[in-house]
């Protein structure tokens, strides 16, 4: 191939650029493929291509990025697809699909991502898109964020969306945890975590996974009983299989006790489902026809398809996208939180900040919506720094 130490310098600079300044050699190699690389050819430069790699991840992101804009113009450019990508399985009636933020912390662009995908979706097909806020852990909510998430849902989508609150639903997640119980596909614990830790750990199965339907119903109307079992003292558990070759699918937890008062509900409930059973039950009382969520989400949509197995419903169809992952930004919740605290920010619409409250004040909703298609659905993380993207906002900013 031609100008391949050129090249390869090349792909080595953005690789490493986009994995916090060190190139992974396959995917150097890979992308030279594209560029006419023959695979019978790699032994006979893998060498030279060793070295490029050291050299590059020998220096400093800065020196990467200087380089590489100099280089960025002898490999070849991605074709970005205009428009979304169709989805499978589209009725007549179009999609139903849903975003479901968590009221811990305000919203950012990772969030709008996730919303706007969907959203665009529903608006092309027709169909139903609905917001609905997780609110089953008392511990992490900031009872301001519920007013925030409508509005900015609202700047973002006006009355393209129907609100929902899951802790205003908790009866129905009960009825739930009972048909499963009754199907014999739950089961009430009340071994210690550290115990339960070391049955997932040898895949054993827990001695409390053995009782009958009639002992798990009154171990379950135990747990909501404030003279029955303690914080901590039993949790509901999905019996799926302890010999699961990955850890995390092991008799996961579906309900537990938490005493903490609930910002909206007070003291009203003691029992609260966990993120799977509720974005399950909800997923199938709403009629979702397609998801699209982060990939780090893969584990619990495994986990929900379960559920939906034993229910005897079909499981939407789910795609997974990649982050957004800023170099010189924060988007962590936490991390923002302790800034404005700390006095770094002045609030969540400090304009060193990528939160809707921030952004909102520069840039109208369509640019968002724009920019979001323009990205598209991929699995990839996304690896930007604070002027690329605005440099991308503005593109669409007319």
């Amino acid at each position: 191939m031609k100008n391949l130490d050129e090249k390869t310098r090349a792909y080595s600079l953005k690789n490493a650029l986009a994995h916090n300044g060190k190139a992974q050699q396959g995917a150097v190699i890979s992308s030279l493929f594209n560029e006419g690389l023959k695979k019978e050819d790699v032994k006979k430069y893998i060498k030279k291509i060793s070295k490029v790699v050291g050299e590059v991840n020998s220096m400093s992101e800065d020196e990467q990025k200087k380089e590489f804009d100099k280089l960025e113009d002898t490999i070849s450019k991605r074709k970005v697809r205009e428009g979304l990508v169709d989805l499978p399985n589209v009725k007549k009636s179009g999609v139903i699909m849903r975003f479901s933020p968590a009221p811990s912390g305000r919203l950012h662009i990772g969030h709008v991502r996730t919303a706007a995908i969907s959203y665009l979706y529903v608006k092309k097909y027709g169909g139903k898109f609905y917001v609905r806020i997780e609110d089953t852990n008392p511990d992490t909510i900031d009872k301001s964020n519920y007013k925030f998430i409508e509005q900015e849902m609202r700047w973002l989508f006006g009355k393209g969306f129907d609100l929902v609150v899951q802790s205003e639903r908790m009866e129905i997640y009960y009825k739930y945890a009972e048909k499963l119980i009754n199907k014999k596909a739950a089961y009430v614990c009340t071994c210690s975590g550290d115990i339960f830790r070391e049955f997932v750990k040898k895949q054993k199965n827990c001695p409390c996974r053995k009782l009958g339907v009639k002992e798990n119903l009154d171990r379950w109307k135990k747990m909501f009983d404030k003279h029955g079992y303690k914080m901590g003292g039993a949790v509901l558990r999905f019996k799926s299989n302890m010999e699961h070759k990955n850890p995390a699918m092991r008799d996961f937890p579906l309900a537990r006790i938490n005493e903490t008062p609930h910002p909206l509900q007070k003291k009203k409930y003691r029992v609260w489902p966990l993120m799977n059973l509720a974005v399950a039950v909800d997923d199938i009382e709403m009629k979702m026809t397609h998801i699209i969520r982060g990939k780090d989400h893969k584990d619990n949509a495994e986990r929900q398809k379960m559920i939906y197995k034993v229910l005897g419903k079909t499981y939407p169809w789910t795609g997974f996208i990649g982050r957004y992952k800023f170099k010189d930004v924060d988007l962590s919740k936490r991390k923002i939180k302790a800034g404005i605290e700390s006095g770094k920010y002045s609030g969540w619409d400090d304009p060193k900040l990528l939160t809707v409250a921030a952004l909102k004040k520069k840039y109208s909703p369509e640019v968002f919506l724009k920019f979001t298609e323009h990205m598209g659905t991929g699995e990839v993380d996304r690896i930007l720094d604070r002027k690329e993207f605005f440099k991308l906002l503005d593109t669409f900013n007319k």
